[in-house]
């Protein structure tokens, strides 16, 4: 499929129209999820150094949400919690059953069984049961979490719930899932039953693999390093030590110039995905969906890539936790943006109400529909992020404060003054209430989800950690070209040789 696909065919079927008016008060709701995007990364967000022309043009048609955040992870995979609480709408700590959710109503089936035809493209990382209970249909789904982009698993999900069609996608991903994007949309052209499409790309997650020309117009004009940039994260904060699969993509101590180069390659996947997401915009803007149609762009979470001396996501500094939220639609103002606090969770709610439908029992988070519509300035006072048993984080206004439990460690930032979390405040004397007060907020937080972790212990851990080093973990997702230039040509273990037709779940 080219840059639109059958171009001439949609034309004619935007010429032979069709009355909508039956459903004119139930917008269609399309909803285009990256995976591993950092906030800062929308040139129109003040980005200079990355291009994202499509990206950009949703900022100037809808509602960005400046402070917008997953609220952590039960477990490394980040992904798999954040999109848990998407479908739920429900905190991750009040998931008992995190692969199933069982008694727990999911967006789309609640949608669907309110008279939207729902269909999901791209990555599932929540099991087959719940895939099928959400959706009537999908189309290149891409079950587990992680695969080289130009070698995706993909399978069809048909309306019996069945998982079929498996094989590996002729194309690089972010393209594949457009294209079954845009070949669903054209479906729906004549129905006058308002639908949910959800696109899950697998982008800009590594294997940092975009297609060569995405990456060397960066390696040509390289963006800089994170302001925020370290050889090492100055200590132990409880992940670490215990290694992990994104932490060992680079030696430690990280080189400039093998970050410099990473940036360069995860922005070629940004870049990429963002023509994707254009196409996706034109289809829906020529097949006469724009009037009534929600666009919602987000990103599970964001990523280190350098910021503090890590890579991954599993912390809770403001670049793995703070995630994009751009949404368009009828009746949302353009080119508009709000700084109040918000989490991934809330869109339960707020695609909800759009939609008109109720909300079922149990649900968390908020409408943000005041906050689009400039009625409300905010809907929380604070926003509480935790990851695992490791780490707790509370953001009130301006001030933040992380609890590392099993060193006994604070860091208190100002993030107004020092956004990129730099400057440690909590040895200072002057700011002891200030701790107080925030400890205080995150207790509260605590007691509201049922987190019993201790916020210090008895006998806590060594805080400082070396990992100069240390040999890292390579994984059989990497293609050959990252295996030469990152891990020294080293070959995938052979207990990880799967064929390349098999789904891989990454654990």
């Amino acid at each position: 499929m080219n840059r639109f696909s059958c171009g001439v065919v949609l034309c004619l079927l935007v010429s032979v129209g069709v009355d909508r008016s039956e459903g004119a008060d139930r917008p269609n709701i399309v909803f285009l999820f990256a995976d591993d995007q950092r906030a800062d990364t929308i040139a129109a967000h003040g980005n200079s150094n990355i291009q994202t022309p499509n990206l950009d043009r949703l900022t100037q048609e809808g509602v960005s949400c400046r402070q917008n955040y997953c609220a952590g992870s039960y477990s490394g995979a980040v992904c798999v919690a954040s999109r848990s609480m998407i479908m739920t709408g429900r905190h991750w700590m009040r998931i008992d059953d995190t692969r199933n959710w069982t008694g727990m109503p999911l967006l789309p089936e609640v949608l669907g069984k309110n008279g939207y035809a729902t269909h999901a493209v791209g990555k599932w990382h929540n099991g087959r049961p719940t895939l099928a209970r959400g959706f009537q249909s999908g189309k290149a789904i891409m079950m587990g979490g992680m695969c080289d982009h130009t070698k995706v698993p993909l399978q069809d999900l048909t309306g019996e719930g069945v998982l079929t069609n498996s094989r590996v996608g002729d194309g690089f991903s972010s393209t594949l899932f457009a294209d079954a994007a845009i070949d669903f949309l054209v479906t729906q052209e004549k129905s006058t039953n308002p639908f949910f499409l959800y696109v899950a790309f697998t982008a800009p997650h590594d294997p940092r693999n975009p297609p060569e020309s995405f990456r060397q117009a960066y390696y040509d004009n390289p963006p800089p390093l994170p302001e925020n940039f370290l050889p090492q994260h100055p200590f132990d904060n409880g992940q670490v030590s215990r290694g992990g699969r994104d932490e060992g993509l680079a030696d430690w101590p990280r080189q400039p110039e093998v970050i410099r180069d990473q940036l360069c390659e995860y922005y070629g996947l940004v870049t990429q995905l963002d023509g994707q997401v254009g196409r996706i915009l034109d289809a829906i803007d020529t097949l006469g969906f724009d009037e009534n149609t929600i666009v919602v762009y987000a990103a599970d979470h964001g990523l280190a890539l350098g910021s503090h001396g890590l890579l991954g996501k599993q912390n809770v500094y403001e670049h793995s936790m703070g995630c994009p939220l751009v949404v368009r639609g009828p009746g949302i103002p353009a080119n508009t943006s709000t700084i109040a606090m918000t989490y991934l969770l809330d869109l339960y709610r707020t695609l909800c109400g759009y939609a008109g439908v109720e909300v079922p029992e149990g649900v968390d988070g908020y409408n943000l529909r005041s906050l689009f519509e400039g009625t409300q300035k905010s809907v929380r006072n604070s926003v509480f992020l935790a990851y695992q048993d490791k780490m707790r984080t509370i953001r009130h206004k301006n001030l933040k404060l992380h609890v590392y439990p099993e060193i006994n460690y604070q860091l208190l930032f100002d993030l107004e003054a020092d956004p990129l979390e730099m400057t440690n405040l909590a040895g200072n004397p002057d700011r002891a209430s200030d701790i107080e007060r925030l400890v205080g907020e995150m207790k509260s937080w605590q007691a509201r989800l049922g987190d019993t972790l201790p916020l210090t212990v008895e006998n806590p851990m060594p805080k400082e950690i070396d990992l100069t080093g240390r040999p890292r973990l390579l994984d059989k997702w990497q293609p050959k070209w990252i295996r030469d230039k990152y891990f020294g040509g080293r070959d995938v273990p052979d207990s990880q040789a799967t064929p390349a037709k098999k789904n891989n779940t990454k654990k």
